[in-house]
């Protein structure tokens, strides 16, 4: 892939090495800057885009190890092929493995062999360049990862995704529950340097306080009662990559101290540990409280909140931008269709209607929960109001659950017993399916096999009475 557009690094401490290397890829119709070591193309790669590098190893100042493992831990540079020695094909091999060298070439280098090699690393570069502009041109047309929305309030959180991407700032992203927002932490960490790294992401919420810290750094065999191993934590499990901690704002306060300062030196320490490891983790936070109202029960730091505030995307409720909800319905059900091998090919204007007249207190997690029950029962073509769940009316609007209009309300008299309140609910449930069994076991959660014995109970009662 010669030519003027592809540029090509060569790091060399040796100037004849290097200056000849760069005569020779200039004539071959690439662009050449040159570096003497690591450092000085670390300062290159800031004004000199390359798409491919060419490096030394044994280098004085900074070797090629240093150089490589830095550009990892800033997200990756541009694809490596590492000059060796004779007689240190092992250590290339190990170079490739563990810092992601694209190949290596013994010296004397075989021009045939390098340029083979330029071409198709540059080649590489320019796919992952093309992948990238492919993200942000989706991002337009109201996708982004596995985002979706045209509202202006959606694109402006694609607007902030897409600006604070490319940085090592520490993001907050607040929002109700069910409204995406490790969605928005993925689509943060896809768009990143950091993308070819991993992802973790651990909810706080969900973890006993006993387990978090364990979780969060780690611990040595015999730190604990049942610690019969050593394990990685999550800061570890995700260097040179992104960790999401989901649900800050219910991390117990404690923690919440030993998590600042992990954040203000990059260091964790493992539970019984007697050393320190330096990680290098781009942090996103998330939570669904009101962060003022956190902040004054003193369920969130202060001093934490500034440290992970740097930028702050809030997600807006699904009600606010209802005008999404064709584009997330066609998406849902493509992803549900996949899924269950379902084939909906789309929901009926009088369900997408209501659909429009509906709270969502659940969000995009209750939409896509209400698509997904109903495409199980639906199976293929179109969902119909019928497929809806029991909180909405026969012609799929919303009713307030209990309202003396709600069809789907099961009212009981006060001293009914369990049995006469099951019961009442599965005969219910079956007016309500016209009698389809396979639809009502459904809704009710049960198996048909369940369902089938509690009616023949229910017809035995009746006889014996």
């Amino acid at each position: 892939m010669a030519g003027n557009a592809t540029r090509v690094l060569i790091v060399d401490d040796e100037e004849t090495q290097r200056t000849g290397l760069a005569n020779m890829v200039t004539a071959w119709g690439f662009t050449a800057e040159t570096a003497a070591d690591g450092q000085e193309a670390l300062d290159k790669l800031g004004t000199f885009a390359a798409h491919v590098m060419v490096t030394d190893l044994m280098m004085p100042r900074m070797d090629g190890f240093e150089l490589l493992r830095r550009l990892a831990a800033q997200g990756g540079g541009p694809p490596a092929i590492v000059l060796t020695a004779f007689g240190n094909i092992e250590t290339a091999l190990a170079t490739m493995h563990d810092l992601g060298a694209f190949w290596f070439l013994e010296k004397p280098i075989e021009p045939r062999a390098l340029r083979v090699l330029l071409e198709r690393a540059a080649a590489q570069q320019r796919l992952v360049e093309e992948a990238e502009r492919l993200k942000r041109e989706l991002s337009y047309q109201g996708v982004l990862g596995d985002l979706v929305g045209r509202s202006a309030p959606m694109q402006e959180v694609f607007s902030l995704v897409r600006q604070v991407a490319p940085s090592k700032a520490a993001v907050l992203v607040s929002g109700e529950s069910g409204t995406g927002k490790e969605l928005v932490a993925r689509a943060v960490h896809s768009l990143s340097p950091r993308a070819a790294g991993p992802f973790v992401a651990i909810n706080c919420a969900a973890m006993p306080e006993t387990l978090m810290e364990s979780e969060l750094f780690g611990h040595e065999k015999g730190a604990f009662t049942g610690a019969l191993e050593r394990r990685a934590g999550c800061f570890e499990l995700a260097q040179s990559g992104t960790l999401l901690l989901d649900e800050i704002g219910d991390m117990p306060v404690a923690t919440q101290a030993k998590l600042l300062r992990v954040l203000e030196d990059s260091h964790v320490r493992r539970l019984g540990g007697k050393s320190e490891i330096l990680v290098d983790v781009r942090v996103i936070a998330s939570t669904n409280k009101v962060l003022s109202e956190a902040l004054r029960k003193n369920e969130l730091r202060e001093d934490l909140y500034y440290r992970l505030n740097v930028f702050h995307i809030n997600l807006p409720p699904l009600r606010e931008r209802l005008d999404d909800l064709p584009l997330l319905v066609e998406a849902l059900l493509r992803d549900l269709n996949r899924k269950h091998g379902t084939k909906i090919v789309d929901v009926a204007p009088e369900v997408m209607e209501e659909f429009h007249r509906y709270h969502w207190p659940g969000n995009v997690r209750e939409l896509r929960n209400t698509l997904e029950r109903a495409a199980i029962l639906s199976g293929e073509g179109t969902i119909d109001a019928v497929h809806l769940p029991r909180n909405f009316n026969a012609a799929g609007a919303a009713v307030q659950p209990g309202g003396d209009h709600d069809p789907a309300t099961v009212r009981l008299r006060v001293g009914a017993t369990i049995d006469e309140a099951e019961k009442e609910l599965i005969q219910h449930t079956l007016q309500h399916t016209k009698n389809n069994k396979t639809r009502a076991a459904e809704i009710l959660g049960i198996s048909l096999k369940t369902l089938h014995n509690k009616l023949k109970e229910y017809g035995a009662a009746e006889g014996e009475g």
